[in-house]
């Protein structure tokens, strides 16, 4: 097989599958916002299951699910008839995973959720299957093929389901008013709850870790304050403690290629004004994002116009932080 025929086969297989989510917009009809309320409206958990690849991508929709605030559970239809079952309440849904629609391990499953009372939500291939006939609800998941040449391998099929929950999931997000707080508290661990949920003020050098100078500093004083410091800059403020401008270490690279005699100048001479700042309440890949928009490598943290902490870029990234 030549290189050209397995790069035209990836774009084949790629757009098989693209056209089948792209059909799902059309089969989209009302029973999707039934089946987004009654998920809402119930006080029990969502209870996915299916066999083989369908089990494998109703798996990945519960992690979807309880990572954006609505609780679910994977059951393997085979457990289930050996005691599993008994982890379903009357408070639950219940969302069928099948391309055929036919399989009979869940038509043997499918029954004993109906003498239940639960209600079932179909995520099927075929809609006038065994399993479309028993279900209150039908999520229609049907592609033309799949990007297998035998018609055999679920690809595209497990690809639509795997669109179809996405689709749940963020439909529900949105109607329970999910925020990014919410998101934070469930994500507490890794760069993606530390970008959520980690504050300045939680990371920033304050009181004697600040280097801070007066105006009137020498700045052969001031350099030696940024130095002992080590962040490669220093705030400057007037007699009030009131910020008035910033010393870098570029700023002092510029004022020695002008072959300026340093001597007797003060930090207000040298200082860029208006510096850029921020507040310690913000989320520290706020003041990444700002870093980065800015080509900067610290900002000044103020309140009431005086500094009370400085966050660098270096910490930032230490801690695993990046920008979405």
């Amino acid at each position: 097989m030549s290189e050209d025929k397995i790069l035209n086969k990836g774009k084949e297989v790629i757009k098989i599958e693209a056209e089948a989510v792209s059909n799902l917009v059309s089969q989209l009809n009302g029973d999707f916002v039934k089946a987004v309320r009654k998920i809402y409206e119930s006080n029990g958990r969502v209870v996915f299951t299916g066999m083989g690849k369908s089990g494998l991508i109703a798996r990945k929709i519960v992690a979807t699910f309880n990572s954006t605030g609505t609780a679910a559970i994977y059951l393997h239809p085979t457990d289930a008839m050996h005691g599993d079952l008994g982890m379903v309440r009357r408070e639950d849904i219940i969302v069928i995973i099948s391309k055929s629609g036919n399989t009979d391990e869940l038509m043997q499953l499918v029954y004993m959720f109906k003498r239940m009372g639960v209600t079932i939500i179909g995520m099927l291939g075929e809609r006038h299957s065994k399993l479309g006939r028993e279900c209150d609800i039908i999520l229609d998941v049907a592609v033309k093929e799949e990007a297998c040449p035998y018609d055999l391998a679920p690809t595209a099929s497990t690809t639509a389901s795997l669109v179809m929950g996405d689709a749940l999931a963020v439909a529900l997000l949105e109607k329970r008013g999910f925020t990014p707080d919410d998101f934070a508290q469930l994500h507490p661990a890794g760069s993606l709850g530390k970008r959520l949920s980690l504050k300045i003020n939680e990371i920033m050098y304050r009181d004697d870790d600040i280097p801070v100078v007066n105006m009137k500093t020498l700045l052969k004083d001031s350099i030696y304050i940024m130095t002992s410091k080590r962040l490669g800059m220093t705030a400057v403020v007037d007699d009030d403690g009131i910020l008035k401008g910033i010393i870098t270490d570029g700023d002092l690279r510029r004022l020695l290629e002008k072959d300026m005699k340093i001597a007797g100048l003060t930090a207000g001479d040298v200082m860029t004004k208006n510096p850029k700042t921020i507040n310690q309440e913000y989320l520290a890949s706020f003041a990444l994002q700002q870093m980065e928009n800015f080509n900067i490598t610290s900002l000044i943290v103020v309140e009431n116009e005086k500094p009370v902490g400085i966050i660098h870029l270096h910490d930032l990234v230490k801690l695993g932080l990046k920008r979405r």
